[in-house]
């Protein structure tokens, strides 16, 4: 399976794509000068987490992956909040990562699950290693060096057993449940991938923005991944930091794609993909912009709950975590400020957060 670019009716895409990066950089500027920019970077994991599994029909409600990433699930967790975690889990790593590391081999294949190919291994790992043999008035010398140079033999052969391994292809055997197929053994996720690089080499030319929304058809279109559908968005996210377009975040894709109609994120002709995918991107970044707004008049609001309290006050804590949080539960307030539930419960009173859930039991608060 190929991905040909061709011709991309640039003329046509150019006020979306002008749009898109207008968009991107005003929120870049605007997250990296702000002082709730890591608010909204934490925040817009989940997000877009959770935006993710509703792009692919399956719904997931934040208050539940905030629980469940906090280890206080208040139900079992479903196969849909297990991968949302997942997806969470990955826009975290590639945060944290250098920008150029999501695309790497290494990285699409740490982030998709896969083994990356192996490269040939360092004639310096089989060199064999001399053992200088000193002689000195300890009796046990002889013995000990032997005892080590058996040991380096027993290394150097476990290496190379483990580099045949990785070497070899990996085939994965079909799995089959009733007239469900889960996996294909014939889906060549290797050629598939290799294929995706080679999109990713033909869009260097082209705008930031063009060229992500390009990848993520190219990834929609080839489908490298089995049952990893969804790591494309992230890529995507991943690609307009490596192309230095945003430095202060990692892109929401997934929420701007929430606002553009289905119809026009699968239509057949390509021209109305693309202007649908940069329009996401912009919508992304607009939601991003009114995140910043809303923490920014939230923390202005409870910092004034502030003034006045002592340097030991738990207040500064519960803000925190308000802030970096979608939604918190008074669990999740006693642990971080080191209280009891019934201080949480006080705590979050005083800061005057609306309560989001309207029940009784197994309360949330957060900003809305």
């Amino acid at each position: 399976m190929s991905y040909d670019i061709g011709d991309l009716a640039i003329q046509s895409l150019l006020p979306a794509r002008v749009r898109a990066e207008d968009q991107l950089a005003r929120l870049d500027e605007i997250v990296h000068r702000s002082t709730v920019g890591a608010g909204v970077v934490q925040r817009g994991h989940f997000f877009d987490s959770a935006a993710s599994m509703w792009i692919s029909g399956q719904l997931v409600h934040v208050e539940d992956l905030v629980l469940h990433d906090a280890n206080m699930d208040i139900r079992t967790p479903t196969h849909e909040l297990t991968l949302a975690h997942a997806i969470l889990r990955a826009r975290r790593r590639i945060a944290g990562a250098d920008p150029d590391w999501a695309l790497s081999e290494a990285g699409i294949a740490t982030l998709a699950g896969v083994a990356p190919i192996a490269s040939p291994l360092d004639e310096d790992a089989h060199r064999e290693v001399e053992i200088e043999m000193h002689d000195d008035d300890d009796q046990l010398a002889s013995e000990f060096a032997a005892i080590d140079a058996i040991l380096d033999r027993s290394r150097r052969v476990i290496d190379g057993l483990e580099a045949e391994r990785s070497a070899a292809p990996v085939v994965r055997s079909s799995l089959v449940v009733g007239d469900l197929v889960i996996r294909d053994s014939d889906w060549d996720e290797q050629e598939r991938l290799t294929e995706f690089r080679k999109v990713m080499k033909q869009v260097e030319m082209l705008p930031p923005a063009l060229a992500a929304a390009v990848l993520f058809d190219a990834w929609e279109t080839l489908e490298p991944i089995q049952r990893q559908h969804g790591l494309g968005g992230q890529l995507v996210s991943a690609y307009l930091r490596a192309r230095r377009k945003v430095t202060s975040h990692v892109p929401t894709f997934n929420i701007g794609l929430k606002a553009v109609p289905r119809e026009r994120r699968r239509a057949h002709a390509r021209s109305t993909r693309l202007s649908a995918f940069l329009e996401a991107m912009a919508a992304a970044a607009d939601f991003g912009m009114k995140e910043v707004y809303r923490l920014s008049q939230a923390r202005d609001q409870m910092e004034r709950k502030l003034r006045g309290r002592r340097s030991s006050s738990s207040l500064p804590a519960v803000m925190d975590l308000v802030l970096t949080h979608p939604i918190v539960s008074a669990p999740m307030i006693a642990k971080a400020a080191r209280v009891t539930t019934r201080g949480a419960l006080n705590l979050i009173g005083e800061l005057g957060v609306r309560e989001m859930t309207g029940r009784g039991r197994y309360r949330a608060w957060g900003v809305i």
